[in-house]
């Protein structure tokens, strides 16, 4: 018999932690919980019915089921410390991520920035304010002298980050977040900080609290429509490897990711999983915008296309500090995948609209990752917002666009009601046509 891994979570993300830990010979069993209608179509997945907000719930469930590794997708249940309960009540069991205490880098802005401040990691100034008439008047004193971003500090779900154009746009932020609570208790406390200039990437690398292993560089693509504009989504697609940080590999880890890791661990805390560098790639270098503590969605499919390495081993690797035993290898290429919407996502949308044509995607080279979907019948229907992850794989970003978009055309939803972006991945085909 293999090892049993339980994947927490329902997106795109968890359908990829889901598909590479079932392709490890170790493994022989994938739950997920929730899970989507992907996961449960895995050889080795099956989807549970559990309530995730219930960290004694999982434990249980895990118990029973003599569960080896739980892999934790969203950064909710990490925040809330579903680690430490699992090694205060679960010590036989393993799990993959981050400890409250070092999940508090994506769980509050302000206190990733002060670590980043006390390690020298570079970022761009700011302050930190829990009263909304300061920080209106901060706001005030310095517009003009410097372009602001407005940050509720908590979980706000990616969409906490007002980019105002103007002094009255970035008042009215502090009072939407501070006092009208759009992103709830998230906004309780605020960063404001200066506007930072150039191209947008991520690094995601796994550690074990010494040893960290870069994965390939990631572009996301936030805003709902083309051109980047628009409101700023889940993230609405993804490619790699990132011209953008081709030749930045080690200035990132050396200025970036090495002070996080190693300086977390003189301050007491062994940071264990996967970290995530959203990063502007600005003239002086790169910049650190956040971290977050878990894999990136859509940014995990486009990994998971690209790594050929076994997952389990690195995931337990992490956990038990082997990591440097590890070798992380990537495919030579790239990959790119483009998000199928529901119409009206990132605002209100329906549910329930059939799925067809993904019988038709019979190129080896694509995969569909699962979101917002779920079986109905015979059939598949809309779930979600994010409903389809379209991730294909090209020897180059060119061939790997092609092939996603190829695929995303033969996809309908009920009423013509997908939605997609056409030009995921332009910015690197630019930037290698220059």
């Amino acid at each position: 018999m293999g090892e049993k891994i339980l994947v927490i979570g329902s997106g795109g993300r968890e359908h990829a932690f889901a598909k590479k830990l079932a392709e490890s010979d170790h493994v022989s069993k994938v739950y997920c919980a929730p899970g989507n209608a992907g996961t449960e179509m895995l050889e080795k997945g099956e989807n549970v019915k559990l309530n995730t907000a219930s960290f004694q719930e999982i434990i249980n469930f895990a118990r029973d089921k003599e569960i080896t590794l739980t892999v934790v997708g969203p950064e909710k249940p990490l925040v809330d410390g579903i680690v430490d309960a699992y090694e205060k009540s679960l010590p036989s069991s393993y799990i993959f991520g981050p400890n409250k205490v070092a999940a508090e880098l994506e769980g509050s802005k302000s206190f990733a920035k002060g670590i980043m401040t006390q390690f020298n990691i570079p970022t761009a100034e700011y302050e930190a304010f829990d009263d909304p008439r300061k920080a209106k008047a901060y706001i005030e004193r310095q517009w003009g002298t410097k372009a602001l971003v407005v940050k509720a500090d908590g979980l706000a779900a990616g969409k906490g980050v007002i980019v105002p154009e103007n002094l009255e746009e970035a008042v009215n932020a502090v009072q939407k977040i501070m006092v009208k609570k759009a992103f709830g208790e998230a906004g309780n406390k605020i960063v404001i900080e200066e506007k930072l200039t150039g191209e947008e990437a991520s690094v995601l690398a796994l550690s074990d609290g010494k040893t960290i292993k870069q994965l390939i560089s990631i572009q996301d693509h936030k805003p709902v429509y083309d051109g980047d504009k628009g409101p700023n989504t889940g993230g609405m697609g993804a490619y790699g490897p990132a011209p953008v940080i081709l030749g930045l590999e080690e200035e990132i880890y050396e200025t970036i990711l090495s002070p996080l890791v190693n300086g977390l661990r003189k301050i007491g805390m062994t940071y264990k999983g996967i970290i995530y560098a959203g990063l502007m790639i600005t003239e002086e270098g790169p910049k650190v915008l956040e971290f977050n503590v878990r894999g990136g969605d859509p940014e995990m499919q486009p990994i998971a296309m690209l790594t050929d390495f076994d997952w389990y081993e690195a995931c337990m690797a992490c956990i038990t500090g082997k990591l440097h035993e590890i070798e992380i290898k990537h495919k030579d290429g790239a990959a790119c995948c483009v998000v199928m919407a529901s119409k009206g996502y990132p605002g209100s949308y329906e549910k329930g609209k059939e799925i067809t044509g993904l019988e038709k995607i019979i190129d080896p080279d694509v995969f569909v990752f699962h979101a917002g979907t779920k079986k109905e019948g015979d059939g598949l229907v809309t779930n979600g917002g994010r409903v389809l992850g379209v991730t294909a794989y090209g020897k180059d970003i060119r061939i790997a666009q092609e092939k996603a978009y190829n695929a995303v055309r033969q996809i309908k939803f009920a009423d013509d009601y997908q939605y997609f972006r056409t030009d995921i991945a332009d910015k690197a085909i630019r930037r290698l046509n220059n």
